[in-house]
């Protein structure tokens, strides 16, 4: 299905869905986007409730819900596929997401604040080396905010040493880690197969006791390292 005709599918699914649940979604989109799931090789993201802000108490959460037409046509291209039934199901999963923000707004608050730290990242300037954990847990290790999917490595990761990881049901190696990797090291990838819209980067986390003292600000922050890695499949 096409990009246009996708968009006229989701028009006509949106008015049929009662109004009540439509309260503080100030938008449903359609996207061009392909989102890989971080973990498994045949599933892609195809939707994503994304909170905007609120003016008070959970009741005033406005949202935007986005469906994601290149995940459905990765799906579609794997056999048969019915377009509307998906679109629905998905739909009906996103606007769940949005009344689960309404009636929490600690948890939204939370998202809002790794946002802003990635925001942060993303420009070179200090954030918080923990943020990515407030976003939105996918597996264990595995973290993603906005468009950007955090993977923990272990500890024994270290400066000249390859370090492998899973990424779309596919396992990378990558180059020999630069000189500045250290725990609490930010690694971005280059070289995926089928990357996601964002950025892939792989978190070295500092030890417990260290985590520990920056939670209570003791001794002097020391700023994350930051690197630019290239990664390979190891199935070729």
């Amino acid at each position: 299905m096409r990009l246009d005709d996708f968009r006229r599918l989701v028009q006509r699914l949106v008015a049929e869905v009662p109004r009540e649940y439509l309260e503080g979604v100030v938008a449903v989109d359609v996207s061009a986007k392909t989102v890989p799931h971080p973990v498994h090789g045949d599933v892609y993201t195809l939707g994503e409730c994304i909170p905007l802000e609120w003016s008070g108490p959970g009741a005033e959460l406005q949202s935007r819900v986005v469906l994601y037409h290149g995940s459905f046509a990765a799906l579609a291209r794997r056999g048969a596929f019915d377009w509307r039934a998906e679109a629905w199901e998905t739909l009906v999963h996103e606007l769940r997401h949005h009344l689960e923000w309404r009636a929490n707004s600690d948890a939204l608050a939370a998202y809002d604040w790794a946002a802003d730290e990635n925001f942060k990242r993303r420009a070179g300037r200090p954030f918080d080396p923990a943020f990515y954990r407030a976003g939105e847990a996918v597996a264990r290790g595995v973290y993603r905010v906005d468009d950007d999917v955090f993977i923990e490595l272990g500890r024994r990761a270290r400066p000249g040493a390859e370090a492998e990881f899973v990424w779309h049901g596919r396992r990378y190696r990558t180059a020999p880690l630069p000189p500045a990797t250290r725990a609490g090291a930010f690694l971005t990838v280059r070289g995926l197969a089928e990357p996601p819209p964002g950025d892939l980067v792989l978190v070295l986390p500092p030890p417990p006791r260290r985590a520990l003292a920056q939670l209570l600000h003791l001794g002097r922050p020391r700023p994350p390292a930051a690197a630019v890695v290239t990664a390979r499949p190891l199935d070729g």
